[in-house]
């Protein structure tokens, strides 16, 4: 598999970053993990929109869905478009909410996309096996572990301390794992994991990597990875439209 970070800001998007968009392909097969504001600009950097053959919501927070709108108005007059409506696994409830952010309150948006509604569970897609766990976050939200040609990756979405993504997560080649919270006193439960965190998640998962992202502007990267390091010391920083091999 190849991952390519689209856009790691977190929160919304940052001066060097959209928000959180993902590529992974393999086999010649590509899907989108969240579209976040400001993505699908960068997205049209790593690949045509009409090659997208499927999209990944984790959640409907406007940093992990918004630029969806963009991706309508691209199929719908671009004239580029060549294939059927795009395959969106969402939770439940994602068409009506990405209706309104195109701004069509009942307008259908089944000519760009066949969106299905998800919960914990697993299924075959192309060449991926896709199974998801319910994270600690104050909206539905789902952790992704995609597997093909023998390796894995998982990608936490948003999510607090929640052992449901561990394990999910367990022997998992790659964690990409947001780190959104500095680590310091009063922080609200069930929102976002710190570096030290997602650090804790990875050597509790016994994955083979941590790559840390949706790291917000305000706070600093830097001690994110530290944190996560002095846990896990197989840690990197993601970077927009950096490529690895999984």
């Amino acid at each position: 598999m190849r991952l390519t970070v689209v856009g790691c800001s977190g929160s919304g998007p940052g001066p060097d970053s959209p928000a959180s968009c993902y590529l992974v392909e393999h086999e010649g097969h590509r899907l989108v993990l969240d579209l976040g504001s400001g993505a699908f600009g960068t997205l049209q950097k790593v690949l045509p929109p009409d090659d997208v053959d499927a999209v990944l919501l984790s959640h409907l927070h406007a940093d992990h869905c918004l630029d969806v709108a963009p991706f309508v108005v691209w199929r719908r007059y671009s004239g580029l478009t060549t294939r059927g409506p795009v395959p969106l696994y969402a939770p439940v409830g994602a068409d009506r909410r990405l209706r309104l952010a195109y701004d069509l309150s009942d307008g259908p948006i089944d000519d760009v996309f066949e969106v299905f509604g998800i919960g914990p569970g697993s299924w075959e897609l192309g060449p991926f096996r896709v199974e998801t766990a319910r994270t600690a976050h104050p909206v539905e939200c789902y952790a992704f572990r995609l597997t093909a040609g023998g390796r894995s990756l998982v990608y936490t979405g948003d999510t607090g301390v929640c052992p449901a993504v561990v394990e999910l997560a367990r022997g998992a080649d790659l964690l990409l794992a947001e780190a959104a919270h500095p680590d310091v006193p009063g922080l609200p439960p069930d929102l976002h994991l710190t570096g030290r965190e997602a650090g804790e998640h990875a050597r509790d998962a016994g994955v083979g990597r941590l790559l840390l992202t949706h790291v917000p502007s305000w706070v600093d990267p830097q001690a994110q990875l530290a944190d996560a390091r002095a846990v896990f010391p197989a840690t990197e920083l993601v970077g927009p439209l950096a490529v690895y091999e999984v």
